[in-house]
Order: C-alpha cells, then structure tokens, then sequence
C-alpha cells in the first residue's frame, strides 16, 4: 500500500469528506476509473490518427447512428 498526501482546498475536502470520498476504497475507485477513461481516450485518439493516416472519410452522424442503431439490433432487446 501507498500513503498519498495530498491538499485540497477546504470547500473541496469538506464536500468529498461529507459524500464519503476521501475514503481509501472511494479513493481508489475514483482513480481506477479516471485511469480507464484516460486509457480509452488514448485508444480513441490512435484509432483517429490511424483513420485519418489510411485517408479513410470521417462519418456523418446519420451514418454513425445507423450502425449503432443496427449493433443495437444485433445484440437484441435488453433485459
């Protein structure tokens, strides 16, 4: 385990104190999904340089709602 020292300002402290998130467990939550997202972004932004590299036209939002409308459609109703 890591000891982390850190300062807030006191507004800050008081408010994540009072909803329960200077906790170690909702600590490491909140930095287990901020590193997530960060991760995915990096993905995406690859992803983006390697589509705009291949020369391949971005898609219209028509054409991006039609493909997550037909993956939806795929994967069939929820439950």
């Amino acid at each position: 385990m890591t000891t982390l020292q850190i300062e807030l300002p006191d507004g800050t402290a008081q408010a994540a104190r009072a909803a329960g998130l200077l906790t170690p467990q909702a600590l490491d939550r909140l930095l287990n999904e901020a590193l997530r997202k960060r991760e995915a972004a990096n993905s995406l932004l690859s992803i983006a340089d390697r589509v705009a590299a291949a020369g391949i036209a971005p898609m219209t939002m028509q054409e991006i709602n039609a493909e997550v409308k037909a993956a939806r459609a795929e994967r069939g109703p929820l439950n």
